[in-house]
């Protein structure tokens, strides 16, 4: 049509909201520079940079990691920051000790920003190998973007896991057994990474489930031999009640959260007086529509997934571990950081059809660094890690604390309708001849045509 020619050409969209998130990272590291600490939506307490790193550090060093400060890490993560780091500067189990381990531990600090320069080069080869064309602005946006930007600022052990990840199901890895172990090690990190295995079912891919479910197994009783604790009972009954105790109390909590969970509680919790603030009848009616949003999406996953079941030969592995992850992901609030494994999945996608274009754009914009001011709270004094003095930290209520997680909902809601699609008109054009692979299936999906292909 005519009107077309007045459209930007598609093939500058990503190159544009890439140079967006260069924009935004410019901006946050002057912002930085100036006043001390990372602007919102940043983690909200600016003396806290790197602490999940050097805090989870000292505590692997106390034998109370698992009964008194009740971890659920598996002990792979507390073995892994007792070799990268200096032990002489961590004191064990508690705050203020920590923060010294922090100032003390440069080795801790070299090896963090080690593994994210890592990543980026991992990332990089990646996307090369798998589409040139897209891989600047992709590998750009998922290393400066505002989830793993954040992972780093907190120093949190997903950037470890994220680059296992990437290892296990990218292209570098040629050995089966390697991408098995590289598995293994990344659901020993983050236990829920988990998701990312079952989805192998899907495709019948047995032997790779069996290999990468051992090699799991085997970390985990390698790591839990060298440090004497974190039995599986006492990892599972730490997760039951690290989820009763990290509830949302204040506004603060919901500012970069990835999934509308925490803003769900806070609706919930008499102690934040949100009602008078919003009113009553918006209260209802937020109560009622997150919770369609989410079964909606998680119905959506699942009927893909089903689909996936009767066609595997369609639907492509890097979208089935997408879809797990983040059927995991909206369903236990993991951190706006967990958003990574999503967003690498996710840039696998071809720029073509229109729930494809929209998960990808929608990867684009979770990346974003900066937010647009609703409100501001009055301002409050804060100690700052970066200039180690008190400063006046103003806090803002944010338009991207509410849209952020419908747009995450929205990335495998998309995907899944792509998915649900394919498979469909693969069946209709394809019927049962090319199912020989699968003729051990349920006959309903097999069919009576199925043939043996010429030899």
């Amino acid at each position: 049509m005519g009107w077309r020619r007045f459209l930007p050409n598609e093939h500058w969209i990503e190159p544009i909201l890439a140079l967006i998130l260069v924009g935004g990272m410019i901006r946050t590291i002057i912002f930085l520079m100036g006043n001390g600490y990372l602007p919102q939506p940043y983690f909200y307490d600016p003396a806290d940079t790197w602490m999940d790193w050097f805090n989870t550090g000292d505590w692997a060093r106390d034998r109370g990691v698992y009964d008194s400060w009740g971890s659920v890490y598996a002990p792979l993560t507390l073995v892994f920051l007792r070799i990268f780091g200096l032990s002489q500067c961590y004191l064990g189990g508690g705050q203020d000790t920590s923060y010294y381990a922090r100032a003390c531990d440069w080795l801790g600090v070299f090896w963090l920003h080690a593994f994210y320069v890592i990543a980026i080069v991992v990332v990089a080869v990646t996307y090369l190998k798998t589409n040139r064309r897209t891989a600047l602005p992709r590998a750009m946006a998922l290393m400066i973007g505002l989830p793993m930007t954040s992972g780093l600022e907190r120093g949190n052990i997903i950037l470890i896991a994220f680059l296992c990840v990437a290892l296990a199901f990218g292209p570098l890895f040629k050995s089966a057994r390697m991408r098995w172990l590289a598995l293994g090690l990344a659901i020993n990190f983050k236990l829920y990474i988990i998701a990312a295995l079952f989805p192998q079912l899907l495709r019948r891919r047995w032997r790779w489930f069996e290999g990468a479910s051992i090699a799991t197994i085997a970390v985990y009783l390698l790591t839990y031999g060298i440090l004497g604790r974190g039995a599986p009972g006492e990892i599972i009954q730490n997760i039951i009640g690290f989820r009763d105790v990290v509830q949302a109390n204040q506004f603060l909590d919901v500012l970069y959260a990835a999934t509308y969970a925490p803003f769900y509680t806070l609706l919930n919790n008499q102690s934040f007086p949100i009602t008078t603030l919003i009113g009553s009848k918006n209260v209802d009616i937020l109560l009622m529509i997150i919770p369609v949003m989410l079964r909606t999406t998680q119905l959506a996953i699942i009927f893909a997934s089903i689909a996936a079941w009767v066609r595997p030969e369609v639907v492509p592995m890097y979208r089935l571990t997408n879809l797990g992850l983040c059927l995991a992901l909206i369903t236990a609030e993991s951190g706006g950081y967990s958003l990574i494994f999503v967003i690498f999945f996710t840039f696998f996608e071809e720029w073509k059809g229109v729930g494809r274009k929209i998960a990808i754009v929608g990867c684009y914009l979770v990346c974003i660094q900066f937010d647009f001011i609703i409100d501001r709270a009055p301002p409050v004094v804060r100690e700052t890690y970066f200039f180690n003095s008190a400063t006046i930290v103003n806090y803002y209520i944010m338009l991207g604390s509410f849209v952020r997680p419908a747009i995450f909902y929205l990335i495998p809601f998309a995907l899944s309708i792509v998915t649900i699609g394919e498979v469909w008109r693969d069946v209709r054009a394809q019927g049962w001849k090319t199912r020989w692979r699968y003729r051990h299936d349920f006959p309903i999906m097999v069919g009576a045509g199925v043939a043996r292909p010429p030899a």
